[in-house]
């Protein structure tokens, strides 16, 4: 038979629980960096200093630097387990463009140090300014996208699964919006506000990553999908 395929070969495309891994882990590693550098560099506040700040020239700078790159390679790990199942869908193809774009810029920010608040913006801080924006505008809209974008069962994820990540979804566009309210008022905590979108849409990261990973897992092989095209085995009768 010409489409037939090779005995004991999985029918879901293989990787994709490999990519959840690298996506998993580099969230977790990525937050302990973050926590770390809060003890390292005191100096910044919480509630008040971007997290690009412990980036600035200073003791642990590279660290900050090193967290970059990884927030930009664990997200296009998420964007190719993604690909396999929201290539069709024209909405999810704009979302997965959206993820790989603020990829990018993640990773570039780690080569343009910003200016600390309150400091003239010049030269490296104001490209650091415009790649953090459009890191920020390019995950709040495609985590959306991709999460109204995904097939539904059996050829997607359950109901309950896209239902969680469009809200976690919708919650990181909300935490966008009000770091622009907190970049308007004068001691208002913009960092509290920037650190709670980053964990949410680390967070949707993680959960679509993760969703993927499960509709995928190979259950059923492609000998079990022929021996149920050919039917029951039939069997001769016994003999002493």
């Amino acid at each position: 038979m010409s489409g037939a395929v090779r005995s004991g070969q999985h029918v879901p495309r293989a990787g994709a629980e490999v990519l959840t891994w690298v996506v998993v882990i580099g969230v977790v590693v990525y937050v302990a960096v973050d926590v770390l550098l809060a003890f390292l560099r005191p100096e910044f506040s919480l509630m008040r200093n971007a997290e690009s700040d412990y980036g600035h020239p200073g003791p642990w700078a590279w660290l900050m630097d090193l967290n970059f790159l990884l927030r930009c390679a664990l997200s296009l790990a998420a964007a190719r387990a993604l690909y396999q199942v929201l290539r069709r869908d024209g909405r999810a193809r704009v979302g997965l463009a959206l993820l790989v774009g603020w990829a990018i810029c993640s990773g570039l920010l780690a080569f343009f140090p910003d200016d600390l608040e309150g400091q003239p913006q010049h030269g490296t801080g104001l490209v650091h300014l415009g790649l953090a924006l459009i890191a920020f505008t390019c995950i709040a809209l495609g985590a959306i996208l991709m999460s109204t974008g995904l097939p539904p069962a059996p050829a997607g994820p359950p109901r309950w699964a896209r239902r969680i990540l469009l809200a976690v979804a919708i919650a990181g566009a909300v935490a966008y919006l009000l770091q622009g309210v907190a970049l308007r008022r004068p001691h208002a905590p913009e960092g509290l506000a920037e650190r709670i979108f980053l964990g949410l849409e680390l967070l949707w990261i993680a959960l679509a990553a993760i969703t993927v990973a499960r509709h995928n897992r190979p259950s059923v092989t492609a000998t079990q999908h022929s021996e149920a095209a050919a039917g029951p085995r039939l069997t001769g009768p016994r003999t002493g």
